[in-house]
């Protein structure tokens, strides 16, 4: 299969109430049924951007992880998004992917936002993931990591690179230009889901959650501020003609990347 539909939920996360969160995305995500392949969700989509883990965390098979499990299970769609994990004693910003059929793939944040403190609460993670999906190879990041290239950096081993984040709307046109930068070189799409509103340090953020193309157009996008579901279709043929056609990946540099 060719194309991957995706459908990117871009919405106002309340302040650490876990159970309010999953009501309310039940409803939005049920009428995604049996129409889109993947489901993206922003970065801590359960409690928002917390600096409290030792609250909010849950074990590694708590009860955002069987949300997840069970929202793929019934929409039989992929679903992915990130929230706190305590694992062997310290805490994870976890982005769990899950298949309908149970199969899951975790990529923990590399780079920790330190002007949000995120450093001093939280663990880096270390490695990149690669998720084999509908013949598309998959690499997902959390929010910071957009800023951070070489870690990003692909040579054709991936076709869609997927941002969830809480990008506050101060910074909305990095975020707009970044992911942007993100798609044009390494030849790929990119989707990047952000939340909107405020949160419970009064920070605000914008969405402009946003499916960009390997050119660096943007193929589809969510209104600004506004919470929404956008579902946008991707091609994997297309994508490897344009590569066939300008094959920079060729002359891209080679390096080594140590944890």
């Amino acid at each position: 299969m060719s194309t991957l539909t995706v459908s990117l939920v871009q919405f106002d996360i309340t302040w650490q109430q876990p159970d309010d969160n999953f009501r309310r995305l039940n409803r939005v995500i049920h009428p995604l049924t049996g129409h889109t392949d993947l489901i993206i969700l922003p970065e801590m989509f359960s409690t928002g951007f917390t600096m409290d883990p030792e609250t909010w965390f849950e074990e590694p098979e708590g009860p955002a992880y069987v949300w997840l499990h069970t929202m793929a299970g019934r929409t039989g769609a992929c679903i992915a998004g990130s929230y706190i994990v305590r694992d062997n004693g310290k805490y994870f910003n976890r982005l769990l992917y899950v298949f309908p059929d149970g199969r899951e793939y975790v990529y923990d944040k590399r780079h920790l936002f330190r002007m949000g403190e995120e450093h001093l609460h939280y663990t880096p993670g270390n490695q990149r993931i690669v998720i084999p999906f509908r013949n598309f190879r998959i690499k997902p990041f959390i929010c910071y990591d957009l800023r951070f290239p070489v870690w990003i950096r692909s040579r054709n081993d991936a076709d869609l690179l997927i941002f969830v984040a809480n990008w506050p709307a101060s910074r909305r046109n990095v975020w707009n230009i970044l992911l942007k930068a993100r798609a044009i070189e390494n030849q790929m799409y990119v989707a990047g889901v952000n939340r909107t509103g405020k949160d419970g340090r009064n920070i605000s953020y914008s969405g402009d959650s946003a499916v960009i193309s390997p050119k660096g157009e943007i193929l589809a996008s969510l209104e600004t501020g506004r919470e929404g579901v956008l579902t946008c279709s991707i091609d994997l043929n297309e994508l490897q003609r344009f590569r066939e056609k300008f094959p920079v990946h060729l002359d891209a540099d080679d390096f080594t990347l140590f944890a």
